[in-house]
């Protein structure tokens, strides 16, 4: 699966300097290799069979992790190949994750934050600085139009 999905971003990389999408027809072909792949994984992972004699347990079945995992290949199939379909989606999430980091690091230095509230305002500060580092605006001039009662506030084409 790793191998298809990096073969992927490369199409999509090397089409997106000549086009905004990819053919039907890869479009097709990827979605039927990636359908392959995680049937092929699905009948290697079956459930363990139930060898015990204990009475039964209520509720599901405990799954093996690699089941768990296929389940979700086929369940989010659409948002994991988000990428391939719109050329803005991000085939990582490493944005995602150094906007979370800075929160680690806070922890880490200070062990926790001293309220609730102290935590919910780094949170804000931290994401309205992501925000307008992703529109491309200096930060400090964002800042500066908090303090002057005038925010940066992004615009949404759709919603």
């Amino acid at each position: 699966m790793e191998d298809l999905l990096l073969v992927i971003k490369g199409c999509v990389d090397e089409t997106r300097e000549t086009s905004d999408s990819l053919t039907p027809r890869q479009i097709k072909d990827f979605e039927t290799m990636y359908d392959y792949i995680t049937k092929m994984g699905l009948e290697e992972n079956p459930l363990p069979l139930d060898l015990d004699t204990k009475p039964k347990k209520r509720g599901r079945k405990k799954q093996t992790k690699p089941k768990n995992l296929l389940d979700r290949f086929v369940g989010y199939k659409g948002d994991i190949l988000r990428f391939m379909y719109d050329f803005e989606v991000p085939f990582d999430n490493n944005l995602a994750e150094r906007d979370v980091r800075m929160m680690k690091v806070q922890q880490k230095i200070s062990g926790t934050f001293r309220s609730v509230q102290g935590a919910c305002s780094f949170c804000r500060i931290r994401g309205y600085i992501s925000t307008v580092k992703k529109n491309e605006l200096s930060v400090i001039d964002a800042i500066g139009a908090v303090f002057n009662g005038k925010p940066f506030v992004p615009f949404l084409d759709s919603v």
